[in-house]
């Protein structure tokens, strides 16, 4: 083989490692997202877990590089990677299937573990461990740039998936697919393990190294550790706080978080692709003004203004990851250390990410992690940057900027809040907004950039129904359409617990809520619930794993109440969701969605998800543009007979819903969230 192509072994087997190893977090994630509620939950957990299996894989290619010869590593390694196809295809079995009774936390891991975690602990080994062997040939000098390569595989594969793949095969053609790639892989990386073993067994790492651009093999100091640990943990750090911060409170757009997630895998391909492409001398004073200005948005309108906020945060994460990546791959080390580089480098990550994922949420009251990795980016930069005087205290000076605007972010939210909560569901707040006229006055509470209901603070209007709820809503015109006895409503969904206030008495309404705190603010904040003359009932979980586990209930009207945010909860809007629905409804019963969004248009999806089961469909179109309390919404209501949806006050208001050509039915195995952008 020509040395053209085994630099194309090299580089296949890291490229296709790679791609793989980010296309299958969101095939496996989305494959349990109907067996477990909460889709934020769901998404952070396996996270973590894909997270602790790449700091697991790093760590195995050190172990072995530096204890084992390289006839014993491709030994291990082949049989390794042969094993693997064991757990092909890697299709989650029934088995592991919750009851309900199981720490879902901890049942999500095992699940992982026992369906992905060989080949995923494998596809992480890849990047580092075929570095290491690049380094003992002649090529040794462009080591790093396979790096590059590799995280310019993930980028590839993070924007493939949502565009390509998702739209056009079902999750079961995607777990197939993925699994034939696979096994691709293992023939291939099999080939290159086995090809160094019988060529360069012997060639030591240093003999190759020739790189003009790396440092020179001398022993590593404490302080190289901890900056190759600081320097990733911040750029993993201020990844999911961006992220958070646009996604929560700038704009609650799906797909969001692939913005700052592509601008972080871009920072690395052009930092180790080669040192033309980071310069001090532009990204510092780039860097120190983002870091000043992403700050001062934070305590500004500003900074939750779409048009300014999306483009101000973008380029400060790519400004600012720039800088720590620019700076780690100047301290990348020569062949001898690679691997614990790419460790330590790992670790780093994973610590960032934990830190904002799981610590933050228990600990900060408010997004306020993003701030805080501000003033921590400016203070590394003291460490970090040459010894000179002026520009040290530069750096100083910088991060005591940005601690004040923190400070004045929090004083802003203490100031306006009357209650700021936070759990691994997000942050809850309610506010008391004044209006011109004191009878207005309303209670709010927001769930990030959403509001989630409001109650008048005046007592004679506290039952009344007001913001996406009122009597000419397509909610309050299918309650007040249900028969004239006793009504049995199911909520998914609380909020602030407004349709509790057209309760009568005789009546049942039944909630399911996920998360614990909505329930708390909805009894001491509100008192939609304690003054409704039904009967409340109350499930706390995921509701439709609650719907499957319960008897039928009997529902006159069953509201859907979950679609306003940026974490579209898919398993509550698809055919075999609507099959659960109607197990609870009574005959003449009505389902109704509330598909208000600004960003997603979901009344077709519901529309053919009815017509393929047989069911009747309308949308109800509220616009409430006089009235300063109530807000524009739309509602589809679903019902087995058209006269149901014929009957007043539901006839008058209810329309047709065009339907999309080509469209298909969601279900559990297949959804399309980039289809329905608007």
């Amino acid at each position: 083989m020509g040395p053209a192509g085994i630099q194309l072994l090299f580089a296949g087997t890291i490229f296709s490692s790679a791609f793989l190893l980010f296309l299958v977090q969101p095939l496996i994630a989305k494959q349990i997202l109907p067996w477990f509620g909460g889709s934020a939950a769901v998404w952070s957990i396996c996270m973590v877990f894909f997270q602790v299996v790449l700091l697991a894989g790093y760590a195995y290619s050190d172990w072995i590089t530096r204890h084992l010869r390289v006839r014993t590593q491709a030994a291990l390694h082949v049989a390794l990677l042969l094993a693997s196809l064991a757990f092909l295809p890697i299709v989650t079995s029934v088995r592991w299937k919750p009851t309900g009774a199981e720490d879902p936390t901890l049942w999500i891991l095992g699940l992982l573990l026992g369906t992905i975690g060989l080949p995923y602990f494998l596809l992480s080994t890849t990047g580092p461990l075929v570095q290491s062997w690049v380094a003992r040939t002649p090529w040794g000098a462009q080591v790093y740039r396979y790096f590059s390569l590799s995280n310019l595989a993930s980028l590839l594969s993070l924007l493939s998936y949502p565009v390509l793949i998702e739209p056009r095969s079902s999750l079961l053609q995607q777990a197939h697919g993925w699994s034939w790639g696979y096994g691709a892989f293992v023939a291939l990386c099999s080939g290159t393990t086995l090809y160094v073993a019988r060529r360069w067994a012997d060639v030591p790492l240093h003999q190759a190294s020739g790189d003009t651009a790396t440092a020179p093999e001398k022993p590593l100091r404490t302080a190289d550790y901890l900056l190759w640990l600081a320097l990733p943990a911040l750029g993993s750090w201020l990844l999911l706080a961006v992220t958070n911060h646009i996604t929560q409170n700038v704009a609650a757009v799906p797909f969001l978080w692939v913005l700052p997630l592509t601008l972080y895998l871009l920072t690395f391909v052009l930092c180790f692709e080669s040192d033309r492409w980071y310069r001090r001398g532009v990204f510092l004073p780039l860097a120190a003004a983002m870091l000043l200005l992403c700050a001062f948005g934070l305590q500004d309108a500003i900074g939750t203004s779409v048009k300014a906020a999306l483009p101000i945060y973008a380029a400060g994460l790519f400004a600012l990851c720039m800088f720590l990546h620019g700076e780690m791959a100047r301290l990348r080390p020569g062949p001898r250390y690679l691997t614990r580089f790419y460790l330590m480098l790992s670790l780093g990550g994973a610590l960032g990410g934990v830190t904002v994922g799981l610590v933050a949420p228990h600990v900060l009251p408010a997004y306020y992690e993003l701030g805080i990795g501000l003033v921590l980016t400016a203070l590394l930069a003291v460490a970090v940057l040459p010894s000179r005087r002026w520009l040290r205290v530069a750096c100083v000076a910088v991060a005591g900027c940005c601690a004040w605007f923190l400070w004045l972010q929090v004083q802003g939210d203490s100031a306006d809040a009357r209650v700021m909560q936070r759990n691994f569901y997000g942050t809850l707040v309610t506010v008391d907004h004044r209006r011109d006229d004191p009878a207005d006055d309303v209670r709010q509470m927001f769930h990030g950039s959403v509001k989630h209901g409001e109650q008048f603070l005046l007592a004679a209007r506290r039952s009344e129904p007001t913001s996406y709820y009122g009597r000419t809503s397509g909610i309050g015109r299918a309650i007040a359409a249900a028969p004239a006895g006793p009504r049995r409503v199911g909520l998914i969904g609380l909020g602030a617990g407004t349709l509790a206030g057209y309760g009568r008495a005789g009546d049942v309404f039944r909630v399911y809520e996920i998360n614990p705190q909505v329930f708390d603010l909805a009894d001491t904040e509100f008192s939609f619930l304690r003054d409704s003359p039904a009967r409340i009932e109350r499930v706390l979980g995921d509701a439709r794993l609650a719907l499957e586990r319960e008897p039928a209930q009997g529902f006159d009207v069953l509201a859907v109440d979950a679609f306003s945010g940026d974490s579209v909860p898919i398993h509550l809007i698809t055919a075999e969701a609507m099959d659960v629905y109607l197990r609870h409804l009574r005959p003449g019963g009505i389902v109704a969605f509330h598909v208000t969004n600004r960003f997603l248009a979901l009344a077709p999806v519901v529309a053919k998800i009815a017509e393929t089961k047989g069911l009747h469909a309308k949308l109800v179109h509220d616009d409430t543009a006089e009235i300063a309390w109530l807000r524009d919404t739309d509602w589809v209501l679903v019902a087995r007979e058209a006269e149901t949806l014929a009957r007043d006050p539901v006839g008058a208001a209810a329309s047709a819903i065009a339907p999309v050509a080509g469209a298909r039915p969601w279900t559990d195995d297949f959804n399309n969230l980039l289809g329905v952008l608007k």
